[in-house]
C-alpha cells in the first residue's frame, strides 16, 4: 500500500510580504508625522510657559526698584531667575553667558523705552521657525490693561538667531492690534531659513 504525503506550504508569498511591508511603511510615516506634530506643539507650549515665567520672575526681581534699569540676560542669569532648561547644555548659572529657547535660538532680555527710559522691559525670542512664530505671536497674550503687555514686535531679518542684542522689529503690534490674527502673524513671520524669526515682547 502506498502512503501519500500532502506537501503543504506554510510560508508567505512575495505579494503578501510586499503588502505587509507597504502597511508597515504607511504606519511608520503616519507615526513620524504624528510625532513631529506633537513635538512642534510641545515646543510652542514650552515657549508660552517660559515667557510667562520670565515676565513674572523679572517683575519679582525688580519689585523693589523704581524701574528696570540694568536688566540684561547676564544679570537675569546671575540672579537665578532663569529656568535651568533655558541655559546652554553643560553650563550652570555661574558659567552660562546666554539664554536659549526650545528652538536653540537666543533669549535676550533688555530695557524698554515705553513710558520713559527703564520703565518697561523687553524679552526677545530668536531662531523661531515660521510655524512657531505664527502660532506664538497669535496666541492670547492677555492684552487687557492689567497684563502690562505694551507691544509684540516681529523681526524676520536674516541671521538674527545669534543676535546678542534685541533686534529692531520690522512689524510691531500694540494693544489696539490685539489679538494678532493668524493672517497678520503670517504676514510678519516671513523668514523660512534656519536663522528663523524673532518675537519681541515689551512689558511694563
Amino acid at each position: 500500500m502506498r502512503n501519500l504525503y500532502k506537501n503543504e506550504q506554510s510560508g508567505r508569498s512575495m505579494v503578501e510580504m510586499l503588502g505587509v511591508l507597504a502597511i508597515i511603511g504607511v504606519l511608520s510615516v503616519g507615526g513620524i508625522a504624528g510625532y513631529s506634530k506633537a513635538m512642534a506643539k510641545y515646543r510652542i507650549n514650552q515657549t508660552l510657559d517660559q515667557i510667562s515665567m520670565l515676565v513674572m520672575n523679572i517683575r519679582s526681581l525688580y519689585s523693589a526698584s523704581v524701574d528696570y534699569t540694568g536688566l540684561t540676560s547676564q544679570v537675569a542669569i546671575q540672579m537665578g531667575i532663569i529656568p535651568r532648561n533655558m541655559l546652554p547644555a553643560g553650563t550652570t548659572e555661574a558659567t552660562a553667558t546666554a539664554i536659549v529657547n526650545a528652538y536653540q535660538g537666543r533669549v535676550i532680555l533688555g530695557v524698554g523705552t515705553t513710558g520713559g527710559a527703564g520703565r518697561s522691559f523687553k524679552v526677545a525670542y530668536t531662531g523661531l521657525t515660521r510655524e512657531a512664530c505664527v502660532s506664538i505671536a497669535s496666541s492670547d497674550w492677555g492684552a487687557q490693561a492689567g497684563s502690562g503687555l505694551v507691544s509684540i514686535g516681529i523681526s524676520a531679518a536674516v541671521n538674527n538667531k545669534e543676535a546678542t542684542s534685541i533686534p529692531a522689529a520690522e512689524d510691531t503690534f500694540t494693544m489696539s492690534d490685539f489679538p494678532i490674527t493668524l493672517a497678520e502673524a503670517a504676514g510678519s513671520c516671513t523668514n523660512t531659513a534656519d536663522t528663523g524669526n524673532t518675537i519681541i515682547w515689551e512689558y511694563y
